[in-house]
């Protein structure tokens, strides 16, 4: 009889389980009402509201049996809360998880077993709700549906013990229920303005506020029976898929994509999806926290602005093309455009300035009619080649920026840069060259894109890079080695002492901590290198540029040791931490992956550890 897994999230569940108060309790009306409704509509002899404790399942209510408890390894329900759909053995003397289990070739004799999981506010599984029979039998849909509602309820009413134990402890000792960092998560997640949902690694959904239900339409029970690839569109779901097993291989820290769920009324909506997993202490995906925003708006105005601009381009060009009676009201198009529109003859002068165009460049249309656009706005240094550009497609007809989409950068009237996107036609009107163009701003959106590719290399506390960071800039490191004949080295630091501060001053207190290390970090290394912090108290550096190997190396750590263990004030007093240090090197020319070498630096931190803490450790200088 195989032993059910245990959840990964097993000491967390546990220390949640004994904070509710509901283990060796006496029987409740509230739990009894729903384990004979789920006896009755199931026409089942057994209903139970088990709870899974460490070594036993205990029945907080039951019916049709009389034992009290049975031992975990017998329990189905051990199975069942590992799961994140609900657990349906139809035959269990056909199920090898089961067939040689006590409960089976004994009393009660079950045959048939139905659970569902009762998850709390944060998604841990404490039990279930299941129904047995001594018969095999098939589940109908009606059956399961009815098991799910009853579950529902009951989770309902767990969620509320929570509650009433969170504010008798009061937020100081919430974390024998929760954590005081989870019960701020559930306060954020709850009233968040963006969808946040936990989902499990096999796309099932443990947790989902309110702002995601109102996205996708579906009611959070009803998300629940449902995977994030059920609600995804068929022509995104690839692109996701991927990207998420590029987390679990490690290739990624966290992922961003723009992609669209089915609603459950049928309709298409657009989301802008960040994720991010969370680990267990074993070092193992326990889920991923994902937020959703919901852009649906935003895309469809896009879709709707490019169209209006196509069809205002087909526009244009048939008014220069063919002039015609229809000219006065397709220059009044132009002139309300969303969009700057500059015309300009062969010779590079202006002809047309619409009011976008003076809105967006500080011209008036007086001033720039008749002057060539390099004087109005292009950039000094771009100048000469706007020049031999419109010479070239004078006397060849070929064009490098003609009937495409370019990002280029522009100038304003008084000096300030932007950059736009830019659509240039050219057409052959009586005998000569004109050109239409079209200019868009798009400074704030590039803005944007480098806030967050920033944001997505950096560390938001510390402003530190981060894990991405370090994995991108190592190989480019050793190949610089690998030309200079230098060597590269990493450091990988671990505070000694942060988490009592964190623990008796608060996280307030800790996160200024982790600020001055981070800032004494920088303040003492080389130029030459970098600083990163990875997660929670570690840390690495970087080092390039070296020539004296192991040697230089144990300097800056020494020094870094040195600087750390210097006293920081803290609101209301003085606390000092130390460090441990552990460092791994690779020669010029070397062929070792990044992850083996913060590994092997890793592996020499924990030596340091080990040897009394506050030191350093290498391969060359073991502890």
């Amino acid at each position: 009889m195989p032993a059910a897994p245990l959840p990964p999230d097993e000491l967390d569940r546990l220390s949640l389980l004994d904070a509710l108060a509901l283990l060796d309790t006496p029987p409740e009306p509230v739990f009894d009402r729903i384990t004979r409704l789920a006896s009755r509509l199931l026409n089942v002899p057994m209903a139970l509201f088990s709870l899974v404790d460490a070594d036993r399942q205990w029945f907080k209510s039951r019916v049709g049996l009389e034992a009290e408890q049975t031992p975990r390894e017998h329990a189905f329900c051990a199975h069942a809360i590992g799961m994140t759909r609900p657990l349906v053995v139809n035959d269990a003397t056909q199920d090898q998880r089961f067939s040689d289990n006590p409960l089976v070739y004994g009393p009660p004799n079950i045959r048939f077993y139905a659970g569902v999981p009762i998850r709390t506010a944060a998604g841990l599984a404490i039990g279930t709700l299941c129904a047995l029979d001594t018969k095999p039998r098939e589940m109908s849909r009606e059956e399961a549906e009815v098991l799910n509602d009853l579950a529902t309820i009951l989770t309902k009413e767990v969620h509320y013990r929570e509650r009433l134990a969170v504010a008798r402890e009061q937020l100081e000792q919430s974390s024998a229920v929760l954590g005081a960092s989870e019960a701020r998560f559930r306060s954020i997640f709850d009233v968040a303005s963006v969808g946040i949902a936990l989902v499990a690694p096999d796309g099932g959904w443990i947790s989902v506020n309110a702002a995601l239900c109102a996205i996708v339409g579906y009611s959070e029970e009803e998300l629940w029976g449902l995977t994030f690839q059920q609600i995804t569109h068929p022509d995104d779901i690839a692109l996701d898929v991927g990207l998420l097993e590029e987390l679990r291989r490690g290739a990624r820290t966290q992922y961003q994509l723009e992609k669209r769920y089915i609603r459950k009324d049928g309709r298409e909506v657009w989301i802008n999806l960040n994720v991010a997993p969370k680990f267990n202490r074993a070092g193992e995906i326990e889920y991923y926290v994902s937020v959703i925003k919901d852009i649906d708006a935003e895309k469809r105005a896009q879709q709707e602005v490019a169209a209006l601009n196509a069809d205002l381009e087909r526009r244009v060009a048939e008014r220069t093309a063919a002039l015609g009676a229809s000219e006065a009201r397709l220059a009044s198009v132009i002139e309300n455009a969303n969009d700057a529109y500059i015309g300009l003859d062969e010779a590079g002068v202006v002809t047309a300035w619409n009011r976008q165009a003076e809105e967006t460049f500080g011209w008036p249309r007086e001033e720039a009619l008749g002057r060539k656009l390099e004087e109005l706005i292009i950039p000094k240094e771009l100048a000469e080649r706007h020049r031999d550009g419109m010479r070239r497609y004078l006397a060849t007809g070929q064009a490098t920026v003609a009937d495409q989409r370019l990002e280029l950068p522009a100038v304003r009237r008084d000096g300030s840069t932007l950059t736009v996107e830019v659509r240039i036609r050219a057409l052959q009107l009586d005998g000569g060259k004109v050109f239409s163009a079209f200019l868009h701003d798009i400074t704030e959106r590039k803005q944007e894109e480098v806030r967050r590719e920033y944001e997505s290399r950096h560390d938001a506390l510390t402003g530190l890079l981060n894990r991405r960071a370090l994995m991108e800039a190592l190989p480019l490191a050793q190949a610089r080695a690998g030309r200079s004949g230098k060597t590269v080295g990493m450091l990988f630091i671990d505070l000694d002492g942060f988490k009592a501060v964190n623990d008796s001053q608060g996280h307030e207190a800790g996160d200024i901590l982790l600020g001055v290390v981070a800032e004494r970090l920088r303040a003492g290394v080389r130029r030459t290198d970098s600083v990163y912090r990875l997660a929670g108290d570690e840390f690495t550096v970087l080092l390039e540029d070296m020539a004296d190997t192991f040697d230089d190396a144990h300097r800056v750590a020494e020094k870094l040791i040195k600087s750390i263990a210097e006293p920081v004030e803290l609101p209301g007093r003085a606390v000092r931490v130390r460090a441990s240090i552990g460092i791994a090197l690779d020669a010029a020319g070397g062929t070792r992956q990044a992850e083996e070498l913060l590994k092997e630096a890793d592996h020499f931190m924990y030596q340091a550890k080990k040897a009394g803490r506050g030191r350093v450790c290498s391969a060359r200088h073991p502890c």
